[in-house]
């Protein structure tokens, strides 16, 4: 016998010597005894209960805890992307005094100071798009990269090997590292 199973026993011995409270222990005990067996059941449920609220309780966390990465990913990107269409903007105006630069007679003094302008007006808005992290693609003389380059035309060249840029039509651009214009390029190949 189990202590418990004991208990009841001393119980009903104590109890003997008077025949109403022998009966009414009888009684008591097999209250407790059908009570034990439905305890024992509603602890059951109640522990798969418990089992189960854990469960949604780390999944719940865990989802939160995708949503927070989640949520913070989209204000990183947005952070380092939000330039993206102001630069895209601005490339236009570096293009712009390129070709200034590029249709100015230098060998005529008086245009000098003018060159000279448009020249630091080009540096300065390269600086300040590089403090940005909008990078320049200049490719010349590098092999043709589809990721970064734009083909206008294919020339045969056999001074260079085939698949190299040999001409940059306008410049492309990056910012973090992600294309915001391609460079428009001629490209050499072989001969044929």
């Amino acid at each position: 016998m189990s202590n418990e199973e004991q208990k009841p026993q001393e119980e009903l011995d104590a109890k003997a010597q008077d025949p109403q409270e022998a009966v009414e222990s009888v009684e008591d005990v097999e209250v407790e005894q059908e009570l034990g067996v439905e305890e024992a059941v509603d602890v059951q449920a109640l522990q798969d209960e418990v089992a189960e609220l854990k469960d949604q309780l780390l999944r719940t966390q865990a989802e939160a805890q995708n949503i927070r990465r989640r949520a913070q990913q989209d204000v990183e990107k947005a952070h380092k992307f939000a330039l993206e269409k102001f630069a895209g903007d601005m490339l236009s105006v570096a293009d712009n005094l390129e070709r200034a630069t590029a249709s100015i007679n230098k060998d005529d003094e008086s245009l000098k100071p003018v060159l000279e302008g448009v020249e630091l007006t080009y540096k300065t808005l390269v600086d300040a798009l590089k403090r940005h992290s909008v990078e320049q693609v200049d490719p010349a003389g590098e092999p043709f990269d589809p990721q970064l380059h734009q083909a206008m035309s294919m020339i045969e060249n056999p001074d260079v090997e085939p698949s190299t840029v040999i001409e940059v039509f306008q410049k492309g651009y990056t910012l973090n590292g992600r294309l915001v214009r391609p460079a428009m390029v001629v490209v050499s190949k072989s001969a044929g």
